[in-house]
């Protein structure tokens, strides 16, 4: 298989911010109208009173934020939704769209499967319900092969606010499950990054002896450089504010091969930057020094942005030319964790 089966490698998408709105809502919907399942049933009626329309659904998604933690808000109101009896429904929805609208081939879908099963609950029951998520995950995604013929793996995203525990347990799954997943993340709010700081850094040194790739969200505003993480990614999540602040860092980045995941549609939404041309000195410094960048969407929906989109906008905004843009999708590929393919390089004539 080689990238020109389809054209995109997406390394970055939350599975909170994937699924449209749209079809978020009709789901609902229907769980409203179908009593076979109380539980289900319960939810969408819950939901639905509190937006009786779907425009009032939809600008609760998208509405504007001004930092990261406003901006996560929008994932509270998902995730109760992507429980193990609804996730085949979604999955397969997000792949159709993935397939139809946006040219990917390559898909890693992160999220964090304790924030979708029951909460109170032991942890060692919590591990089980967390490993039937996964499980759920993956079968709808083989299942959706054949329609939609994506290269599909899961990331699972430890989270900032969760106990070490909890985290602990999250990377323990990861290596129980191999098959289906290729790595994990650390994500959430950068007050808690900062406050549990010394127990994230043991749990990514626990992934990396586990021999797990680990990808981690850190450098994507100012108030999250955590230089103590670096050591234990095999990419970075976001990461624009090393060149933009602490550029004597991409020496080390370009020294262990590090990919960042760069995803521009955010980072407006965050408030972290105003213009495309804040973007355009992340760009250059990393082309100077040798590292990839991947263009990602890492909430698609929240956006309503397609990944050929992100790179439409840098182009047309000035950011990248038609090489450096190629360069970046090239890079995709080259920094996924489970392409089984090559990189085609006969687009390189553009």
């Amino acid at each position: 298989m080689t990238s020109t089966d389809r054209s995109y490698a997406e390394l970055h998408l939350h599975l909170g911010g994937a699924v449209l709105p749209r079809i978020l809502y009709t789901y609902l919907q229907r769980r409203k109208q179908d009593r076979s399942d109380p539980e289900q049933h319960s939810l969408a009626t819950t939901y639905l009173r509190r937006y009786p329309t779907f425009e009032k659904f939809e600008r609760r998604l998208t509405r504007p934020c001004d930092t990261l933690e406003k901006y996560l808000e929008a994932h509270k109101v998902t995730e109760p939704l992507q429980s193990q009896a609804s996730m085949a429904y979604f999955i397969n929805r997000l792949l159709r769209g993935a397939f139809a609208f946006e040219n990917i081939s390559y898909l890693e879908l992160r999220y964090n499967p304790y924030f979708r099963i029951p909460r109170g609950l032991p942890l060692n029951e919590s591990r089980d319900h967390m490993a039937g998520i996964v499980q759920t995950v993956a079968i709808a995604a083989q299942a959706a092969f054949q329609q939609f013929p994506i290269v599909f793996t899961q990331i699972l995203c430890m989270d900032t606010r969760l106990p070490k525990a909890t985290n602990g347990a999250i990377v323990e799954l990861a290596t129980e499950m191999p098959k289906e997943v290729c790595a994990v993340d650390i994500a959430g709010p950068d007050e808690a990054y900062r406050e549990n700081l010394p127990d994230i850094v043991e749990n990514l040194a626990l992934a990396k002896e586990k021999g797990l790739k680990v990808t981690g969200h850190c450098f994507e505003t100012p108030d999250s450089c955590f230089p103590e993480v670096l050591d234990y990614l095999d990419r970075i999540g976001h990461g624009i504010q090393i060149p933009l602040r602490m550029p004597k860092l991409l020496t080390q980045v370009a020294k262990r091969k590090q990919c960042l995941e760069v995803c521009p549609t955010t980072y407006f939404r965050t408030g972290t930057i105003r213009s495309y041309s804040e973007l355009k000195p992340v760009f250059q410094h990393c082309f100077d020094m040798g590292i990839d960048i991947a263009i990602c969407t890492d909430n698609s929906a929240f956006h309503n942005v397609r990944l050929p989109l992100e790179f439409e906008r840098l182009l047309t905004s000035g950011v990248l030319d038609f090489t450096q843009m190629e360069r970046c999708r090239q890079a995709a590929f080259r920094h996924a964790f489970r392409w089984p393919g090559t990189i085609d390089e006969r687009r390189s004539v553009l």
